[in-house]
């Protein structure tokens, strides 16, 4: 399992309305293997507001939400 929090894979969801955002998000942690690192880059707004408890929802760890200048990171791990 993958005990840091270098990501196995990344997604730039920026400029991607929601809930396209969420979707986008599922169908790549549905192709990763449980324990594996998801970072997804995120418009602020909706999109950081409602992907977040949606990925909790479906079992996923949200390890880490941090705002970046005008977008925001977000450390999944697949559950």
């Amino acid at each position: 399992m993958n005990n840091d929090l270098t990501p196995t894979t990344n997604l730039d969801l920026r400029g991607i309305a929601c809930p396209l955002n969420f979707v986008k998000t599922k169908i790549q942690l549905e192709k990763m293997n449980s324990g594996d690192i998801l970072e997804v880059l995120l418009d602020s707004g909706e999109a950081i507001e409602s992907v977040p408890p949606s990925i909790k929802e479906e079992g996923h760890e949200v390890l880490e939400e941090k705002e970046i200048e005008n977008y925001f990171k977000l450390v999944i791990r697949k559950n």
